[in-house]
């Protein structure tokens, strides 16, 4: 095989390592579950993601993680992973990729066995996706159907008929998520006045955003402020569903709530600056959040959730569900995997349990 064959050959099988890289952490975090100790289950899927990354040829690089930090315990933002950042004068070059990761997303439903708890991670070539510290951001996400209706700046009311009329129903018939935080009692207020339906989360937005993507998920869009880096998550897998995401940054004079400003560091405007985000008031696309061309998209259910079951134990191993997805083949797959854990005897059931 030639030399343009092989990297064509390594860019396949990063597909398929990456899910092995969301299945550890899920799997690490799912034996923390319900124990309370949600920064101890955050760092268990961190040191499985990055373990399982640095066996990846790859020379991998991190943009979106936990933050800018020299020798961090987490997955930090520049951070260098995978066999090529090691590997001296390899024979073949190594693919460049830009990863974004939330090795837990919800540490919070972890520590208490909520639901919907993934670990998840977007790729990209080099540039693919945008680098975003770690701010608030106001999102819209929707679905295939309602892609192009929608304006961010928009009255929710305008919104919701918009999707409604996009989707043949009732605005009475959607759902709409929201984080239950004070910061959205006007926004929950607009869309009772619409007549829609809320359901609030506690955490996991990035979670809600991929369901709204998703054809019977019960999820019909996602409004209100997130974070700034699982949005730009949200991006890649929006890209991959064909749905649509709306988002603006949100520096600290833009928060109302003392303790939403207090979580913002006082450089953050310069840090966004050194990323190329040049005016915060600026609304960022789908394309714009995630522009690369060859995305890759995969996330692991740790706790049950509306698109993915949990991490299940039993005698002999344990059960996993994901979903992985590329904009190159426009393939998007649920993956049922059974982990045999060295027992010869081990029976293999067809039926879901």
């Amino acid at each position: 095989m030639d030399v343009a064959g092989i990297e064509r050959r390594r860019e396949q099988n990063l597909v398929y390592n990456f899910l092995r890289v969301v299945e550890m952490a899920a799997i690490g975090a799912a034996r923390t579950m319900g124990r309370g100790e949600r920064k101890y289950s955050d760092q268990v899927a961190v040191e499985a993601m990055r373990s399982e990354m640095d066996l990846i040829p790859m020379d991998g690089r991190i943009v979106i993680g936990e933050g800018e930090r020299d020798e961090a315990p987490m997955l930090y933002i520049g951070e260098r992973v995978g066999v090529g950042v090691h590997e001296q004068s390899p024979t073949v070059p190594y693919p460049e990729v830009d990863i974004a990761v939330d090795p837990l997303e919800g540490t919070n439903l972890c520590a208490t066995g909520a639901p919907n708890a993934i670990a998840v991670l977007a790729a990209a070539e080099r540039g693919g996706l945008i680098h975003a510290p770690d701010v608030y951001m106001q999102k819209l996400i929707v679905g295939p159907a309602a892609k192009g209706a929608v304006d961010i700046d928009a009255p929710v009311k305008d919104n919701l008929r918009a999707i409604a009329k996009r989707m043949n129903r009732d605005v009475d018939d959607l759902v709409v998520v929201v984080m239950d935080r004070p910061r959205h009692r006007q926004l929950v207020a607009d869309i009772k006045a619409a007549g829609a339906r809320i359901r609030l989360i506690t955490d996991g937005d990035l979670s809600a955003g991929i369901s709204a993507a998703v054809g019977g998920s019960g999820v019909h869009a996602v409004m209100g402020i997130g974070g700034a880096p699982e949005g730009v998550i949200t991006a890649a897998a929006m890209k991959c569903l064909n749905g649509e995401i709306q988002g603006r940054f949100l520096t600290k004079d833009k928060l109302e709530h003392p303790e939403e400003r207090a979580k913002i560091a006082d450089d953050v405007e310069d840090r966004m600056r050194e990323m190329g985000i040049t005016d915060p008031t600026r609304v960022y696309d789908t394309n714009e959040l995630a522009p690369g061309r060859k995305i890759i998209f995969a996330a692991c259910g740790v706790t049950d959730g509306t698109i993915l079951r949990g991490v299940r134990f039993f005698g002999t191993g344990l059960r996993t569900e994901s979903v992985l997805m590329t904009t190159d083949t426009h393939h998007v797959r649920f993956v049922d995997t059974l982990h045999l854990e060295g027992d010869p005897d081990a029976v293999v059931r067809f039926d879901r349990f």
